[in-house]
């Protein structure tokens, strides 16, 4: 039997990436939102894939999509998923999970690494942290964001590239992955 629930921690991130995607902050995610953000993480969806699939999700079919309809049809995406995980896999070993969970989190960090490489040249700049921090919500001030660079760019170079971005990612995860106790901000 598949869970058909999405938990705690997985709705604070599904918040945050709804709050990305949402880049004027209208509470609602527009197929050109949604195509924007695709595309910073090299994901090519034609126009009309996007319309389909937002006018899908959206109750009213209009094509725009709130938090909570966004949240609903990931369930309902992490639904179809896993009943297609668990008919497609009669059994798997502890390996291929752990296999698994570490394939998913390269998966994310190469995602991160790509929305903050707004670019798309390999290297995080500090113009682009500053504003892949502004796009998030976090007001930093400059001497932050210096040592925000200054404690990831482990090749002191003046910017992150890839390999940076990972080990400092996997250095702190204790500090990115919180239980989610708290309230929304």
């Amino acid at each position: 039997m598949s869970q058909n629930f999405i938990n705690f921690s997985e709705i604070r991130d599904l918040r945050t990436a709804f709050d990305l995607l949402d880049r004027d902050q209208d509470g609602h995610v527009t197929p050109e939102e949604l195509q924007f953000m695709l595309r910073n993480l090299g994901i090519h969806v034609r126009d009309e894939l996007i319309d389909d699939l937002l006018r899908e999700a959206s109750r009213t079919g209009s094509g725009l999509i709130d938090e909570t309809e966004f949240l609903q049809w990931v369930a309902r995406i992490q639904a179809l998923k896993e009943e297609s995980n668990t008919s497609s896999s009669g059994s798997s070993s502890s390996n291929s999970t752990t296999q698994a969970a570490d394939d998913d989190l390269t998966q994310d960090l190469v995602a991160a690494f790509r929305v903050f490489d707004r670019d798309g040249n390999g290297y995080i700049t500090r113009d682009e942290l500053k504003s892949a921090m502004d796009m998030i919500g976090e007001n930093v001030t400059e001497y932050q964001l210096n040592e925000m660079l200054e404690l990831a760019d482990a090749d002191k170079d003046g910017r992150i590239n890839y390999e940076d971005f990972q080990k400092f990612f996997l250095n702190n995860l204790d500090t990115f992955v919180q239980p989610a106790t708290s309230g929304r901000k």
